[in-house]
């Protein structure tokens, strides 16, 4: 969809409005079909090392996918969109993210903020991943430029973020973060270390290990490559401050990840996220709902399994093409700016025959 499509649709957000209301029964029967296959799924990871740990991986990628299913829950607590009861949403949030190693209150707060500005280029660096503009890298010292490779590099960005992100950095409050804030990321530490200390007394260290290691590992990889690739295909959106759209940046800066059916059902409806960044209060359950109902939003970006892996070269985002590009296409560029030897010798050559 282009800006000036969107920009002719100033009721687009009422359009999606009848699908913000929960439904307490769907909730619950979610709740029951999420939290039910995670532990029947840990459980048998658990007792099929003594069969085969090949056959414990086996289980525990299914179970990662219902830690992902959590933590949509989880995700929708966050907006209000899961309960019409606050507490009960703050409640249930704070529990189901210390099952996804999340703490509900900091995550609500960085969240909301990359709602409130996503796809602004004034207002990058909070609740996002890191993203630079052309003229921020060519202006850039080698350091800093060193240091972006290196956070945009797949295997730092997909392997070792997982662990660096949920296992590390949210066991810690962000600067400045508020009292409310701050004893929800310790209380979520603390019932943390006792669903660990319980499991690891019934089944013992090593086993514990042996099996969630591999599931939070595995669901921090998707999590990541879920929030990636939404935001990072070629011609996305942003726009600074003063000519930003909150609709345009919804529709246009979030894509449609159409995935198989299964995994749509235990991602929660996520690659819709074009539909949740226009109204993050329509719950999960409801996203398709609104997507098939509004044809303007069928429009969005679509991305599959086997596009979304172009996302991997899209490191700046160019402000002229209004594209990302590669860093490969940045290095071109910048050969280009600069002056090599030919060019250097015909500017002097007048000045050294005046001589």
């Amino acid at each position: 969809m282009t800006t000036k499509q969107t920009s002719q649709l100033p009721g687009l957000k009422k359009s999606v409005a009848p699908y913000e209301k929960n439904d307490r029964k769907t909730s619950i029967r979610q709740l029951i079909n999420t939290l039910g296959p995670l532990v029947l799924l840990w459980a048998a990871a658990y007792f099929s090392l003594s069969v085969s740990y090949g056959l414990t991986l086996l289980f525990a990628v299914p179970a990662a996918g219902f830690v992902i299913r959590t933590f949509i829950i989880f995700h929708d607590c966050c907006h209000g969109s899961f309960f019409r009861n606050r507490k009960a949403n703050d409640i249930l949030g704070t529990l189901t993210g210390v099952l996804t190693l999340v703490p509900y209150r900091q995550w609500k707060h960085s969240h909301s903020i990359h709602h409130a500005g996503s796809s602004n280029l004034d207002k990058r660096g909070i609740g996002d991943i890191w993203i630079m503009t052309v003229d921020e890298y060519a202006a850039a010292k080698p350091l800093q430029r060193l240091y972006y490779r290196i956070y945009r590099n797949p295997l730092v960005m997909f392997v070792i973020g997982p662990i660096a992100v949920f296992v590390i950095q949210y066991r810690f409050n962000a600067k400045g973060a508020r009292r409310k804030e701050r004893m929800n990321t310790y209380l979520t530490n603390v019932l943390i270390v006792l669903l660990y200390s319980g499991l690891i007394m019934l089944t013992g260290w090593q086993a514990f290990l042996l099996v969630q290691l591999p599931i939070v590992f595995i669901s921090g990889f998707l999590g990541i490559w879920l929030f990636y690739v939404q935001h990072q295909f070629e011609h996305t959106y942003f726009e600074h401050d003063e000519e930003w759209s909150y609709v345009n940046a919804a529709v246009e800066g979030s894509s449609y990840y159409k995935l198989p059916k299964l995994l749509q059902w235990i991602t929660g409806n996520i690659g819709f996220h074009h539909v949740h960044h226009l109204s993050p209060k329509v719950p999960n359950y409801n996203l398709e709902l609104a997507h098939n109902a509004t044809p303007p939003l069928q429009k969005a970006t679509t991305i599959t399994l086997s596009t979304s892996l172009q996302a991997l070269k899209y490191r700046l985002w160019d402000e002229e093409r209004k594209a990302f590009i590669s860093f490969k296409e940045m290095k071109q560029r910048l050969r280009q700016q600069k002056p090599g030897v030919a060019e250097v010798l015909q500017v002097i050559k007048p000045g050294l025959q005046g001589e």
